[in-house]
């Protein structure tokens, strides 16, 4: 576990069980999985390493995860963070984010003779590789995304001429194609599964002739996460969600708990940002956590719930994950050298 992320449980937690928690009375159900997927651990472990390499400072690109604790813990370690490549004086390094860019950061990055490490998701850089498959087949490309999120920007940046972004109900009627028999839908990877599919349903009914992306879009831990929430979300009269308002994912399990018979959800930062008129009258509080997030930040907000009579955790698992990403192979190539 990354040092940004340090696995310690907070004094006074409570002990987390797999069963015998009773139907009655104060309980928490902790889903899991939750926090930390793969494409994160691999994104700031790649920042850290860079630190251990070559000193600070090391600049990053926008944040490296949507994560106000990752990112304050690195900021005090020597990190700084760029909105643009422009801002990174010339020759030095700089670290894109886990949400990738486009082909022209990369170009400007060059001009400018930075040194680079690309931290951008494996799962991410999959669909980077679609969108260049089927630009170059021309296709037209119906990316459903949020509008201002950086993986979208640096996802249509690959094929601007040939990508249209679907974001909400209205843009699928704004939808203009050359050939309706080659027109394919990608996706963001870190989207609400059901709202993807009523998009492309919606998509569907305009261009029947649409095409599926060759493998799911939307990545493992988004919808594990999602799968999750769905099945503790109707037992809960309170989800809290722990992850930062900028958090696509995160604020997607807000979404995902409501939808599935949670009677109130929250997405909190920090187990202080809880109020605690949300806990009146309530018995069962679901917790889970975005895929940016440090597991302590969930051990804190536990041991901030046992305070309060929360003492009882009861894990629901839906999925065990397993998966890993090397690091970047300019870290893999350093290191060896």
């Amino acid at each position: 576990m990354s040092s940004a992320s340090p696995g310690i449980t907070p004094a006074g937690s409570p002990t987390i069980t797999e069963s015998g928690v009773p139907a009655g009375g104060k309980r928490v159900l902790l889903a899991k999985p939750r926090g930390y997927c793969a494409g994160v651990d691999r994104a700031v472990i790649a920042v850290e390493k860079a630190l251990e390499l070559y000193g600070a400072p090391v600049y990053v690109r926008k944040e490296i995860v949507h994560n106000r604790h990752v990112v304050e813990t690195l900021r005090e370690r020597g990190v700084i963070f760029v909105d643009e490549t422009s801002e990174v004086p010339e020759g030095a390094l700089v670290v894109f984010s886990a949400h990738g860019v486009s082909p022209a950061v990369h170009a400007e990055a060059a001009e400018r003779n930075l040194r680079t490490i690309d931290a951008t998701c494996p799962l991410v850089t999959k669909v980077h590789k679609e969108v260049n498959r089927f630009a170059k087949d021309d296709y037209d490309i119906l990316l459903i995304g949020h509008e201002g999120h950086e993986e979208v920007e640096g996802t249509a940046g690959e094929a601007p001429d040939k990508v249209q972004l679907v974001d909400t109900a209205e843009d699928v009627d704004k939808v203009e194609v050359r050939d309706p028999s080659k027109v394919i839908w990608l996706s963001q990877t870190t989207l609400s599964v059901d709202e993807t599919m009523e998009r492309v349903d919606q998509l569907r009914d305009r261009f029947p002739g649409l095409a599926d992306p060759p493998s799911d879009d939307i990545c493992y831990a988004t919808t594990n996460r999602q799968v999750a929430v769905k099945a503790m979300a109707a037992e809960c009269d309170l989800v809290l969600v722990v992850g930062s308002t900028n958090s696509s994912n995160s604020k997607r399990l807000v979404e995902v708990a409501l939808k599935a018979g949670a009677r109130a959800s929250h997405l909190v930062d920090f187990a202080h940002e809880v109020d605690e008129a949300w806990l009146e009258g309530v018995e069962t509080v679901g917790v889970t956590s975005g895929a940016s997030v440090p597991e302590v930040l969930v051990m804190d907000l536990l041991a901030w719930l046992a305070e309060r009579g929360w003492d009882n955790v009861d894990e629901v698992t839906t999925a065990n994950e397993k998966i890993a990403f090397a690091l970047p192979h300019e870290l893999r190539k350093a290191a060896k050298a």
